[in-house]
């Protein structure tokens, strides 16, 4: 089964909620950083990737037809060249949202003093697959923080040119007839008519809301898919 849809979006930007209408509009599976989380065992095709710029495709992807958010995005280009028929959607949202949704979900994913800090190290040597679901959030965390905003994060006015600057790259790599610029408050239409495909007969989903964050991660580091 071939990749039909790469997500070209950084994580926050609505991918969560893209992947739900993938699934809605009949391209089952989509990969999504959850199952990554799920399955933290497939770790090793990602970091093939992340150091070679290629990996066991037909094995990572096998029964999926797209593909969103992390660990997607910082690869489009690669999937681009395995993939060369499939449409690419760049997910967006305003900036001042997204940085501060992404500063209170991922940025502070994880244990943040040293109570829980000792807890998580205590946990880590009794479970041996929740050191594999850490592996996974500490490489989403050094590509998204660590070379896709240069460690800039936190300065808003540099993250904020890095922000567009990947948008920017992503607009003059994709061609313009293979890339959606996506918003999920834009509803069904534009991304049905980019797709081919009919406006289902059902509400837009709006999911994975920042408020949400820390319950769903929870489920996600068990192994539950939510």
């Amino acid at each position: 089964m071939s990749i039909k849809i790469i997500g070209a979006g950084l994580p926050r930007t609505g991918t969560n909620t893209l992947k739900e209408c993938l699934e809605k509009l009949g391209f089952h599976k989509t990969y999504h950083m959850k199952e990554l989380l799920v399955h933290p065992e497939n770790l090793h095709y990602w970091k093939s990737l992340d150091e070679t710029g290629t990996t066991q495709w037909d094995e990572l992807y096998n029964g999926y037809q797209a593909t969103v958010d992390f660990p997607c995005y910082p690869w489009y280009k690669e999937h681009m060249k395995q993939y060369p028929d499939a449409k690419v959607i760049l997910t967006t949202r305003p900036f001042e949202k997204w940085h501060t949704s992404v500063y209170s979900t991922i940025w502070q994913a994880g244990p943040q003093t040293l109570p829980e800090k000792l807890v998580m190290i205590t946990k880590l040597i009794l479970n041996p697959r929740l050191r594999k679901v850490i592996a996974c959030v500490k490489l989403s965390k050094k590509r998204i923080f660590g070379v896709t905003f240069e460690g800039k994060f936190q300065d808003k006015a540099e993250a904020e040119k890095l922000f567009n600057k990947h948008h920017e790259d992503v607009k003059a790599y994709v061609p313009a007839d293979k890339l959606l610029i996506f918003e999920a408050s834009e509803g069904w239409e534009p991304l049905c008519k980019f797709l081919g495909v009919p406006v289902p007969n059902e509400p837009f989903p709006h999911l994975n809301k920042k408020e949400n964050f820390k319950e769903m991660l929870k489920h996600l580091m068990k192994g539950e898919m939510v």
